[in-house]
């Protein structure tokens, strides 16, 4: 079957792979739609030690369940499906608790398996969740970074009352953790994001405010609650510096891995830093019935375009961001 693999930095093409395997707790998704993820841009790039080449990437897809086995599962046949590509032991403390993405021997369809960027793709039938009557696949393929983006608002509930909230970084996640605020009741959120294009996607989505630098924001400290989406050194500091005393900075986003920052503040001010990754089953479900219900939304949403255009679409997101906030691709011919 055609797959596009990964084959190193820059290194990209659709190939022919073997068949993914049939198993007793496992089924296999005709992926209908694939969301390309940033993440997936840095492991293009060689900068994610987690992804190892050969890969075939995509953790965001949704399509339809193709063959099934027979007995328990059997009913998943000709299903459509959002997939969880979290996969854990689900025996441990963490994952006994609610908290697989917090496992020993978490891995990822997509990351650590093969995904969604080829024909077929084998998927435990514990990860597979109904997508609704009337779902556009493409959309069930946002559920994955909208889950991300709802836990880091859940984690943040804990920590402080917010009522004025800020993200920094106004990409998939970032416009979604606006989604994700608005829906866990703050009604002030505002982004910072050097792209015009996306301040202008995040106001549509309902954005306050959206500022070119962090600059005012960091004059008045008064954010409740700073959501950083990107991960890079500058936009964490920006975090820090946007945060008022006894607030709370929530980081997301994975762009850079090793950050200095002005921990003489962080203890003085009490600023709450917390680390947020991936999300638990009830986030995955609570971002689906978020899409479903309409609430949230990123507008229209570009043509999902074939598997062999992956190379170019990695390429062009490498080089900078897109107008669209999703880039989508899909093995099946239309």
């Amino acid at each position: 079957m055609r797959a596009l693999v990964w084959r190193g930095p820059r290194r990209m093409a659709v190939e022919e792979i073997d068949e993914p395997r049939l198993g007793d707790d496992a089924v296999i998704v005709q992926p209908e739609a694939a969301g390309i993820c940033g993440s997936e841009i840095e492991g293009y790039l060689g900068r994610m030690a987690n992804r190892v080449p050969p890969l075939v990437m995509g953790h965001e897809f949704a399509g339809t369940v193709v063959s099934a086995p027979r007995g328990p599962g059997a009913e998943w046949s000709g299903r459509r499906v959002s997939v969880n590509p979290l996969l854990s032991c689900r025996a441990c403390a963490r994952c006994r608790a609610g908290e697989r993405n917090l496992c020993a021997e978490r891995r990822l369809i997509g990351v650590h398996l093969a995904g969604g960027f080829a024909e077929r793709v084998a998927v435990p039938i514990a990860n597979l969740v109904a997508l609704p009557d009337g779902i556009d696949a493409r959309t069930g393929a946002l559920v994955e970074p909208l889950a991300n983006a709802v836990h880091a608002v859940a984690l943040a509930r804990r920590l402080v009352a917010a009522d004025l909230a800020v993200v920094v970084g106004a990409g998939t996640i970032g416009v979604f953790a606006l989604h994700a605020a608005h829906a866990a009741g703050i009604a002030d959120v505002r982004v910072v994001e050097q792209h015009p294009g996306r301040r202008a996607a995040a106001l549509a989505a309902g954005a306050r405010g959206a500022y070119g630098d962090a600059a005012e924001l960091a004059r008045e400290r008064r954010a409740d609650l700073v959501i950083d989406a990107v991960g890079a050194a500058a936009t964490r500091r920006a975090a820090l510096d946007i945060v008022r005393p006894g607030g709370a900075v929530v980081l997301l986003g994975l762009h850079e891995d090793e950050t200095a920052l002005p921990f003489h503040r962080v203890v003085r001010d009490q600023v709450a830093l917390q680390g947020s990754f991936a999300y638990t089953d009830a986030d995955f479900a609570s971002a689906l019935e978020l899409l479903a219900s309409g609430r949230v939304t990123l507008g229209e949403l570009t043509r999902t375009r074939p598997l062999e255009a992956g190379p170019d679409e990695f390429a062009s997101l490498a080089a900078g961001p897109a107008p669209s906030l999703k880039t989508f691709l899909s093995a099946v011919r239309s």
